[in-house]
């Protein structure tokens, strides 16, 4: 199999080719490592963090990128992270990656990236992402149903894809994209993708009996509600508390995240001191 040349044109493949995609090799999370020429990516267990990936190459505005979850552990909180960024992952490099792409990316300029549900996370589902001509980050779960994860990406540079495999998340595939138009590009063939093993993941949530980690993680339950896309009109996303699951999140702790109400805020704060996401100190 050849390789693509340009991302414009394949010269092996033809004009209906919108060029090889994988993971870039150059800029990883400290506790990621790839295989499969680049497009599989899983970190380590023994943490829930440092599993920042970017796409190789800039991907189009509607060009749909495909990923299957490959392996999940329902011990952490939290799931895959999906966005992009128009700084080009290279000019930041691995020294200077943070841990987390919310809030220690989408606190920055030029980086726009949003949670996915964990329930839509499980081993086996493929997924697709992309980012329409509005700047519209629009999600695509395993139940084919579109979702809007976030508005006001700048379509005006070239943006790279950013997948953060946090959380429950702990490795995926990367199966390629496509964008139609007036007629279908995808992305350089690859082999055909083996098959799932579900024996190394933790599914104790699903089984009945959660588990806990070495560094007292055991938060299972699921903080965010999807809201399905219109067909008039694209609305937000849906953040439950964390604690209650009742009332709406309205509280931004001093880490970034947004997953309390203002009662259980106080009560947290008063009683823990740390995010019930990434477990820092918000006192």
């Amino acid at each position: 199999m050849g390789n693509c040349k340009s991302i414009e044109f394949c010269q092996t493949h033809g004009r209906h080719c919108l060029g090889p995609l994988s993971f870039h090799k150059g800029v990883l999370g400290t506790q990621v490592c790839l295989s499969l020429g680049g497009r599989r990516v899983e970190r380590n267990r023994e943490t829930f963090q440092n599993g920042l990936t970017f796409s190789s190459r800039p991907v189009r505005v509607q060009e749909k990128i495909h990923l299957r979850v490959e392996l999940c552990d329902q011990h952490w909180n939290g799931a895959l992270r999906l966005g992009f960024t128009s700084i080009p992952p290279s000019s930041c490099g691995p020294l200077f990656l943070p841990a987390m792409a919310i809030p220690d990316l989408t606190t920055t300029d030029r980086y726009w990236a949003s949670p996915v549900p964990s329930s839509l996370n499980m081993p086996g589902a493929e997924l697709r992402f992309w980012v329409t001509p509005e700047g519209v980050l629009v999600y695509e779960g395993p139940n084919r149903v579109r979702y809007l994860l976030l508005k006001g990406v700048d379509v005006r540079s070239p943006l790279w894809a950013i997948i953060d495999v946090y959380g429950q998340t702990r490795a995926v595939l990367l199966l390629g994209s496509k964008k139609k138009r007036w007629n279908t590009r995808r992305s350089c063939p690859v082999p055909p993708p083996p098959s799932v093993s579900y024996e190394d993941s933790c599914m104790c949530v699903n089984k009945g009996h959660p588990c806990c980690t070495s560094q007292g993680n055991h938060l299972p339950t699921d903080p965010i509600t999807t809201t399905q896309m219109d067909s008039s009109a694209e609305r937000d996303l849906v953040e439950d508390c964390a604690v209650c699951l009742s009332l709406r999140a309205s509280v931004v702790l001093s880490c970034g995240h947004r997953c309390l109400c203002h009662c259980c805020a106080e009560r947290v704060t008063a009683e823990f001191g740390i995010c019930p996401l990434c477990r820092l100190s918000i006192r």
